[in-house]
């Protein structure tokens, strides 16, 4: 378990160090408040949600696997299959779920009071991939427990499954503009900076696509890709209108009590 809390963590860091240094030395967008205000409130969040996903769940999605594997519990622990296979079926409904997930918390309306503080950030950065408010962290975290008890999904799927989730979030919130060569080719698959933005736009007909976190295919698929804003990627508005670029809707306290403010239609 050591070993693996070290993967995880080293591949966090290393992403967020180079996507930090990346935006800092070529921003795609400027920012109207100052990093130190926004990156003081984000990073803090990373703490009260670590504290949150401990209490919750103290064993951690590692330690449900495992508790699943020895009590034959769940459709791997049922029915064998052969390893591979069963990895690679765990990541992509992992995958999915997360994909749906994210479009029910725009759609019904008491889950967006809670992911709205994602989407308030007037500025986006890696460290709005960061910014989920704490109730958002566990009721997700309860929904990926519920889908690796059901399936009985082995360790090695939750790592790779844990370490994309974050390190896609981190990589496709960056304050970074690709190559339009490399970003038309990317996204044909993966999630970039640019599409991403669109997801975070202040339009809702924007802003209610490209849910995925890491690949495109789940949106395309199911209908919610949008390839172009109506906005060039430079002048695109991010945010929400009802919380404008103010330090005090960037302060901790502000984005811990956004749930229970005035309830923004979506």
């Amino acid at each position: 378990m050591e070993a693996v809390s070290t993967i995880r963590i080293t591949a966090f860091l290393a992403i967020f160090v180079l996507m930090a240094l990346w935006e800092a030395y070529q921003p795609a967008r400027n920012a109207s408040i100052s990093r130190v205000e926004r990156w003081r409130a984000n990073l803090s969040l990373v703490i009260v949600g670590a504290v949150i996903s401990r209490i919750l769940l103290p064993a951690s999605l590692l330690g449900v696997s495992l508790w699943a594997a020895e009590n034959q519990i769940g459709l791997f622990n049922t029915f064998t299959l052969p390893s591979w296979l069963a990895i690679v079926i765990a990541v992509l409904t992992l995958d999915i779920v997360i994909y749906w997930q994210h479009r029910l918390f725009h759609r019904i309306p008491l889950l967006w009071k809670v992911h709205k503080m994602h989407h308030a950030d007037s500025h986006v950065d890696t460290t709005t991939g960061l910014r989920f408010h704490p109730i958002e962290i566990a009721i997700s975290l309860l929904i990926k427990a519920s889908v690796v008890i059901v399936l009985g999904a082995p360790v090695v799927a939750i790592v790779i499954f844990e370490v994309a989730l974050n390190g896609f979030s981190l990589f496709n919130h960056a304050n970074i503009r690709l190559p339009q060569k490399w970003d038309k080719k990317l996204a044909f698959f993966v999630v970039t900076q640019r599409l991403h933005r669109i997801h975070h736009s202040q339009r809702m007909s924007e802003s209610n696509s490209n849910f995925g976190f890491s690949v495109t295919w789940w949106d395309k698929i199911f209908g919610s890709y949008k390839s172009q804003a109506k906005d060039s990627d430079e002048t695109l508005p991010v945010g929400l209108k009802s919380y404008p670029a103010t330090s005090n809707n960037a302060s901790l306290m502000t984005l811990l009590k956004m749930p229970f403010d005035r309830a923004d239609k979506h």
